[in-house]
């Protein structure tokens, strides 16, 4: 009966991997890279689900429609969207779309999670979008301090969205809850007190 319940722990743990593994190819591929696989996206960053899957088939990752519906639907940050027949990365494009997302009105603040080794650029030069095509902003502290986690100690930066939102700078959410602007000059910025 032990052995069992091992057996079983062992075999979500490969499911929880998979998912994993999934998810970070549709990333690539939905996102930065889809001419590697011979995607063409459409203006809004759509692609029908057959032809990605056997696109990718094509190229020796074979995954099912039952795995990536299960992707979408798990993932935690839903990073991906279904439409009907169609596919899409929420937000985080290298490649050019338009989300065809309208403009909104921000809360007062939002927030941008990072890491020390970062903080002098900023303050120099604000949030870029670097390889993105828009700033990434989150709407609570604990989602910023997670984000700024996956790249080591995080660090919390307050962006008075409020203020740029009366000063003419555009904002936009994404299905999945990720505020959007082009740039936040690092005189809307509100840095942590130096420890």
């Amino acid at each position: 009966m032990h052995q069992e319940r091992t057996d079983d722990r062992d075999e979500g743990a490969h499911d929880d991997r998979r998912t994993v593994k999934v998810s970070k190819y549709l990333s690539k591929h939905l996102r930065h890279q889809p001419e590697r696989i011979g995607l063409t996206l459409d203006a809004g960053g759509w692609v029908e689900i057959d032809t990605l899957i056997s696109a990718a088939a094509a190229h020796g990752f074979r995954f099912t429609r039952a795995e990536l519906d299960h992707v979408v639907a798990t993932n935690d940050k839903r990073r991906f969207a279904v439409e009907g027949s169609r596919v899409r990365a929420s937000q985080g494009h290298s490649v050019g779309v338009d989300l065809g997302l309208p403009p909104v009105t921000p809360p007062p603040y939002l927030y941008h999670g990072t890491v020390s080794r970062h903080l002098e650029a900023i303050r120099a030069e604000g949030l870029r979008p670097m390889n993105r095509h828009d700033v990434h902003l989150s709407p609570d502290r604990d989602t910023a301090t997670r984000v700024g986690a996956r790249r080591g100690r995080p660090v919390v930066l307050s962006v008075d969205a409020a203020a740029m939102h009366r000063d003419g700078h555009i904002f936009h959410v994404s299905a999945n809850g990720v505020w959007l602007t082009k740039h936040v000059p690092a005189r809307y910025l509100r840095f942590p007190a130096a420890r």
